[in-house]
């Protein structure tokens, strides 16, 4: 609820502040700190955040074009959220997304970006040993912001960074759990190494394969237990 999240705005001198607003709003929702249902008070947030009404409205609107928000006729602004449904959207669409992006990788990454990768690997495995599970998450980030960039698309990389964020909070469960932590670890180096050999056809195949497992363990796990 609201009242009870800690949220803040962190400033960026880089940023318009309706887009700081924004962002910071954004990843209050899909961090589950505003709850679905809930709604969004202008002057509530507004005193909250420490800046007008305005750049909250701004936001708000700009949230609705995402789907994270509804705004009803007469009653206000409502969170949204991502469901259970979006999810398995996501990831069905993620698997053929990560595939054409592995795919474009296997011929276009930089010798900068392939390096970057195989030291990512490196760390994953380290800390996947450790049992270190938020290093992994991090990790994990890391990889998928890497892959993203090698596939050479601005576009590409745009929606897959947002579908990324999107599904955040199930990927941190899921990666808590040491089996799959494990697997995962096992197909990001399958991925490396064929884009390392340039095999588009094997790393598109990894990629997807990747993705469909992942979803596969949150069915195993329980919709229900993902997203509390």
């Amino acid at each position: 609820m609201l009242e009870d999240s800690n949220f803040q705005v962190t400033m960026n001198e880089y940023l318009p502040l309706r887009d700081v607003v924004f962002n910071t709003l954004r990843h209050a929702i899909l961090k589950g700190e505003l709850e679905p249902g809930e709604r969004l008070m202008e002057i509530s947030l507004a005193q909250k955040l420490g800046v007008s009404r305005t750049p909250i409205r701004e936001a708000i609107r700009k949230l609705e074009l995402e789907g994270l928000v509804s705004i009803i006729p007469n009653k206000g602004a409502f969170v949204e959220g991502v469901s259970t449904d979006d999810i398995r959207d996501i990831y069905e669409i993620r698997a053929l997304l990560e595939g054409l992006c592995a795919r474009w990788a296997a011929t276009r990454i930089s010798d900068e970006l392939m390096a970057a990768m195989e030291e990512n690997i490196y760390l994953t495995e380290f800390h996947e040993k450790k049992g270190n599970a938020k290093k992994l998450l991090e990790l994990d980030n890391r990889f998928h912001e890497l892959l993203y960039e090698a596939g050479g698309s601005k576009e590409l990389m745009r929606v897959l960074k947002d579908y990324h964020e999107y599904v955040g909070r199930v990927r941190k469960v899921t990666l808590g759990e040491t089996k799959r932590a494990k697997n995962s670890t096992h197909e990001h180096k399958q991925i490396c190494e064929a884009i390392k050999n340039h095999d588009a056809l094997l790393a598109e195949k990894c990629a997807r394969e990747h993705i469909n497992n992942s979803k596969e363990n949150m069915e195993h796990l329980g919709w229900e237990n993902l997203i509390k």
